[in-house]
Order: structure tokens, then sequence, then C-alpha cells
């Protein structure tokens, strides 16, 4: 599969749309929110204190009076940067697809290039890792513009294999980390869930900033099967045999508790989770994502 699948310029819209969108969002709404990953993105923010007697009213930030309707004062102002792995799942289960033109794995390619290409055009060191059972391929965090070219042209070369572990290149990729980082997961998670937060618990403790991007097929989440139908699980090559219409509700009830559990299982750690299906635009589901962490504070 070629980089320009990734880069034709549909996908290369939808990234500057992205940029700038998230740009605003960001700058407007996210400012200054040391508990937000995104606060990495080179957004110029500043401690603050309350103005107090003596103060000079022309260091009161106006902007943050506008939103608290408060008087602060800037103690300082800075350039804040954080490290970002992208970290790309690539095992079997990741190239399935029923109708869409991308794969599970082709749209998380696609979503880790509109993080990458906002992180480094906001001059945020950014690196990739990819994993099935174990860590397979990394490219340490640069921030030089030619790193997104870099990221896709591995990720292009790649086809999804072998059997997942996720607990396990987590706890690798924890080893790794050396200072404080940004990590974003794209998986479908068809794993046990219990290992796997026992993984992210370790990236919390070690101070790291974790989301969680849940990427299922659209036929995943609203399984569009009808009459008797055989599945085959990709990695195991298991089969089964289901009647669509008798266990079609059952199923959805499933994924919806699947979800539900990961959900509530990452809210306590402070661990973002953004559900996704292939049937989404990326950077809806990203906007969507950063409004929501807006409305959260």
């Amino acid at each position: 599969m070629a980089v320009e699948k990734y880069l034709k310029p549909e996908v290369i819209n939808q990234i500057k749309r992205l940029d700038l969108r998230a740009q605003f969002v960001v700058k407007g709404f996210l400012q200054g929110l040391h508990a937000s990953p995104f606060h990495g993105f080179s957004v110029e923010f500043s401690e603050h204190r309350r103005y107090a007697p003596g103060d000079d009213p022309k260091d009161i930030d106006w902007l943050v009076y506008a939103k608290t309707d408060k008087y602060y004062v800037k103690k300082f102002e800075a350039e804040t940067n954080i490290t970002g792995y992208l970290m790309v799942d690539q095992s079997q289960s990741m190239g399935y697809t029923y109708r869409q033109d991308l794969t599970k794995f082709d749209y998380s390619v696609c979503l880790a290039a509109a993080l990458g290409y906002l992180m480094i055009h906001q001059q945020d060191p950014v690196g990739l890792v990819t994993f099935d059972e174990k860590i397979r391929d990394s490219l340490p965090p640069k921030s030089k513009r030619t790193q997104l070219g870099n990221v896709l042209s591995l990720l292009s070369k790649l086809r999804p294999s072998g059997v997942t572990d996720i607990a396990a290149s987590v706890h690798q990729l924890a080893a790794m980390l050396r200072h404080k980082s940004l990590v974003m997961i794209f998986s479908d998670l068809l794993v046990d869930t219990e290992p796997l937060m026992r993984s992210l618990l370790q990236l919390r403790h070690g101070g790291h900033d974790v989301i969680l991007f849940h990427v299922l097929d659209e036929a995943e989440v609203y399984f569009p099967f009808e009459g008797v139908i055989e599945f085959e699980e990709p990695e195991s090559a298991e089969k089964l045999k289901v009647d669509a219409d008798h266990d079609r509700q059952a199923y959805l009830d499933e994924v919806a508790q699947f979800r539900d559990k990961l959900a509530s299982d990452c809210a306590p750690a402070g661990i973002d989770y953004v559900p996704l299906d292939t049937s989404m635009q990326f950077d809806h589901a990203l906007m969507e994502y950063l409004l929501n962490r807006r409305a959260r504070f």
C-alpha cells in the first residue's frame, strides 16, 4: 500500500481542516489546562495567580477574565512541548473491513497521520511504535517536518498480521520511555481488558498521558448481517456459524457493554477513551473528542 493512500487529496483536506479546527479549539478552550494531554500542542499558556493590589494592570490576562470573570495576572509565559508516541496495532484483526474503503488498520493510520501532522506542525516531537504480540517497529520522536513522511512510509509497508498482546507491548513501551509523554494507542482492543488496564495504569503511574482510540469496523459496531452466516476469527482462524437475525440484539448489547466497561475503567485513571468506528470521518471523530474534553473542564 503506497504512502499516497494516506495522503490522497481528501485525506489531506481532512487533516488541514482538522489542523485549523483543532488549533481553534485548543487555543480557545484548552489553553492553560495542565491536565489536558493536548496542552502539548505548543499552545501558548501561562501560569496565573489572582490579581492583587499593587500588580500592574497591564499584566492582567483579559482572555482569562473573559472566560472566568475574574482578574488573573500572568506569572510567566512559555511554549510547552510534550513528546507524543503513536502506538498502532498491526495485528491480524486490524486488517478487517466489511464494506468500508479503509480497514481498521488503514483508519488508524489516517487518524495517527492527522495527530502526527498536528503535533509536528506545532513543533512537538512525535514518534511511532507498531505492535502485535510485542513491539515490532519504532521511530524515535522528532519534530522535523520530514518526520510525518517517515512515519507514513513505515506504516505503508506494513500488513496486519500476528496475534495481539497489547498489554505486553504497552509494558515494553513503558520501559522505553524516559520523559513524560503523550501515548496515543490505536487498536480494536479485542483482548482481555484486565491485563490491558494493568498495563495502561503502569503508563499513568509513570506520569504519562494516555489516549486510547478504540477502532472497530462499522460492521462490528452495527452488525448489518442477515440470515445464517459463518464468521472466522482472524487471529485464531476459529469459525462460528450464527443466525444473524436471532443473535443481533444480544451481540449489540455485548458490544455496548464492552465499550462501557472500557470507558468506566479508564475514567478513574485519567485515561481518555475514544470509541470509534470506520464509518466516522476521522477529523470529525477527533473534533468530537476535543469538544467533549473541553466540556469536562
